[in-house]
């Protein structure tokens, strides 16, 4: 090095050493002032429990200070000086004034209640900063030191997921959560259950008879649909997801926020249709025109108004169709993730499995692990977003060779981990389908029986529920309109007109 350039290193080095050490965001002086107000009055306390946490402290001593006082409140006794400093470190000091002393100080320079909100607000935000500014670091030291296995694109979607996860919940770094937060979610569902029509724990499928077995689609639940082709499967699956769109019912939240009451945002990912065709089924279905002749345009005047008023109608309901073929697990995540961002999302259709693609190399040279990285993925998913996953599968050939084409869990297609991830499976059955196809010579005693099991079976399916992790196995009756694809309740005895033998 010249005696130039030395010189010019240090001439420049002292401007870089102030640069370099910086301290992350704090506000000291607000998380004190909130912590007198609580102190002084416990209704503060309300003010910002909803959206403030103790991790969102920058001192530690003040989220030790929010954490106790807070349980206090909870349990309905009071917070002040006296009452909780038994539970804070007798021995620590703060500067030259004991946890005790402090205490007192903090309640005695208190602020009014009524800034509490904005002193709690300040908080939260510099405590989002401080979590942006630790991924940020984290992106670019991995960056510079990324491992051979993790290319670029994951350490993309690792930083979107954790991105994703500290603008919904205030928070990225996951871990453990106190049982106690637990037992409060949990009750807070129940509570949900018994606000929401029909007394769900779930979203409503829209379908009486499914809801009773399944209690709605679980919020981070898995949902296989499955059935070989001609079973309606897709048909099914569209029938929900208008159903809980058209049912949508929003409620804001303390942050802003909007909270689905009833219904839903649906996201639908259609891998083998356009959203043309999508679009063309679900007016069929709601307009009770047959797909077929709104394709030719063989439509009465007054059918081309029910077209439009229904046209009219689902411009307004929040679902989402997302018509990318050969979509990888790792792109789907990441439109979920904006999605859900940007509208909402409250449940997920994806039609189907086999058509979605893996993201890691050594997962496309074989068929069986990426399918198992698909649904591995999805549960995934469906727990991050904090939604409930249908997503539609395939049967193998092996239904069509036993006399019985009732779908058994061991028919999944391609891959084990499609039963093994699932929270439910559900298959769809018609027998009619079958039957249509083994109609016998007219006029022989065959054909008379066959058409008494015809009449029967006409207008009916059956969604057998192969497996569920949280309720009962078993087959629920459905009725079915071929002309509209459309699924519905059955007619239940005790509603049936009376009838006359």
């Amino acid at each position: 090095m010249t005696d130039r350039t030395m010189a010019q290193a240090a001439i420049s080095f002292p401007a870089r050493k102030d640069a370099l050490y910086r301290e992350a965001p704090n506000n000291i002086e607000a998380e004190q002032a909130l912590l007198g107000a609580i102190l002084v009055n416990n209704d503060a306390f309300y003010r910002v429990s909803d959206f403030l946490k103790p991790e969102h402290f920058h001192e530690p001593l003040h989220r030790k200070i929010f954490a106790v006082g807070g349980d206090q409140i909870r349990l309905g006794k009071t917070c002040n000086p006296v009452t909780i400093k038994t539970f804070l470190p007798a021995d620590e000091r703060v500067g030259e004034m004991t946890v005790s002393q402090y205490l007192a100080r903090l309640a005695a320079e208190a602020v009014t209640v009524i800034n509490a909100e904005d002193y709690g607000r300040a908080i939260y935000d510099l405590a989002i900063r401080r979590a942006l500014i630790g991924i940020g670091e984290d992106m670019v030291n991995i960056a510079y030191d990324a491992p051979v296995e993790m290319g670029p694109g994951a350490q993309i979607e690792d930083a979107e997921r954790r991105l994703f996860e500290l603008a919904e919940t205030g928070r990225y770094d996951g871990g453990f959560q106190p049982f106690t937060d637990a037992v409060r979610n949990a009750i807070d569902m129940a509570n949900a259950a018994f606000q929401r029509d029909g007394h769900l724990s779930g979203v409503s499928t829209g379908m009486r008879a499914l809801d009773a077995r399944m209690g709605g689609l679980q919020s981070s639940d898995l949902i296989i649909l499955a059935g070989r082709p001609g079973m309606g499967k897709t048909s099914l699956a569209t029938n929900i997801a208008f159903n809980i769109a058209n049912d949508y019912r929003g409620a804001q939240q303390a942050d802003g926020s909007m909270k689905a009451v009833d219904g839903g945002v649906v996201g639908f990912f259609s891998l083998e249709m356009s959203s043309e065709q999508l679009a063309t089924r679900i007016i069929s279905e709601q307009t009770e025109i047959p797909s077929s002749k709104i394709r030719r345009g063989e439509i009465t005047e007054a059918d081309f108004e029910k077209l439009v008023a229904c046209s009219n109608m689902m411009s307004r309901i929040p679902l989402f169709i997302d018509q990318t073929g050969g979509i990888s697990i790792a792109q789907l995540a990441a439109r979920a993730r904006r999605l859900k961002r940007q509208r909402g999302l409250d449940v997920m259709v994806i039609d189907y499995v086999q058509l979605m693609t893996g993201s890691s190399r050594r997962a496309s040279e074989n068929r069986v692990q990426e399918i198992t990285e698909i649904t591995t993925g999805l549960k995934a998913l469906a727990k991050e977003l904090q939604v409930p996953i249908i997503a539609l599968s395939q049967l193998s050939r092996a239904v069509e060779s036993r006399d019985d084409k009732r779908p058994q869990l061991s028919d999944l297609r391609e891959s084990g981990s499609i039963e093994q991830d699932a929270d439910v499976v559900l298959f769809v059955y018609r027998e009619e389908y079958y039957l249509k196809n083994k109609e016998p010579k007219p006029g022989t005693e065959e054909y008379f029986k066959w058409e008494a099991e015809m009449n029967e079976a006409r207008g009916k399916a059956e969604v057998i529920i192969a497996k569920q992790r949280h309720g009962p196995t078993g087959t629920v009756p459905l009725g079915f309109q071929a002309e509209f694809t459309r699924f519905s309740d059955l007619a239940e005895e005790s509603h049936l007109p009376e009838r006359f033998e």
